[in-house]
């Protein structure tokens, strides 16, 4: 499985995906957007993965690489290829399929996932728990694109995550957090924090370090259906 990595900044990178990665991936090629690294071609990937960021999917002006970047992953659902989308990345896949994003309420910390029952109409959403603890960092949301199944949804949020024709994955929340990824986010956007809405403070955000090891099946399952033999090889 060659993978290749879209990310979006220094202080929001792969966490709990790095360990999935070593098992599983043939060929790994991180691109560093915010740095003005490149984009992949299609002939570089079997499986995209969009990584999270500060910036929205409307900021073109300030982050032009983003019209780029938007244009690479519609291409990457019109060649039949895999995507997971996590924070940004989802909102900008949810984007590329046709749905809006748009201000929402701002929730950053620890809350409840509760399983959309309509999950059950895709086999990965069968397989997930009914409920479950996960970290959360974003003030704006997505609209459920057309013919998404919802995956979870949160008091604070309606669309947490979504599957699209089993092939491409886009998870509002942050299921692939570690102590260390959480504590980068802490240090770089304290700021956040300051923030009305569903925030949690710095203490409490850290006193839920152990949800990380509670989150790390899911996010394994994940993508390991994603990458699993239903979806479409190109």
């Amino acid at each position: 499985m060659r993978v290749s990595i879209l990310q979006h900044a220094s202080f929001e990178g792969l966490g709990r995906i790095a360990e999935w990665l070593d098992s599983y991936a043939s060929r790994v090629r991180l691109h560093y957007l915010y740095a003005g690294g490149h984009l992949p071609t299609l002939d570089d990937f079997d499986l995209l993965i969009v990584l999270g960021g500060p910036m929205s999917v409307h900021d073109e002006a300030e982050y032009p690489w983003l019209v780029e970047e938007k244009a690479l992953i519609r291409r990457t659902l019109d060649a039949g290829k895999r995507v997971l989308g996590i924070g940004l990345g989802a909102q900008l896949l949810a984007q590329a399929l046709g749905a809006e994003v748009h201000k929402g309420n701002t929730e950053i910390g620890w809350w409840q996932l509760e399983k959309n029952a309509r999950s059950a109409e895709s086999p990965i959403g069968r397989m997930l728990p009914q409920r479950l603890m996960a970290l959360h960092w974003h003030s704006e949301t997505f609209d459920l694109p057309s013919g998404a199944i919802p995956l979870y949804s949160s008091a604070a949020c309606q669309n947490q995550g979504f599957v699209w024709e089993e092939r491409a994955i886009g998870l509002q929340c942050r299921l692939e957090s570690t102590p260390e990824s959480i504590k980068e986010l802490l240090d770089a956007r304290r700021a956040d924090l300051e923030r009305k809405g569903a925030v949690e403070d710095a203490a409490s955000i850290r006193a839920g370090y152990p949800h990380c090891s509670a989150m790390a099946p899911t996010m394994l399952r994940l993508l390991n259906y994603l990458t699993g033999p239903h979806a479409i090889l190109t």
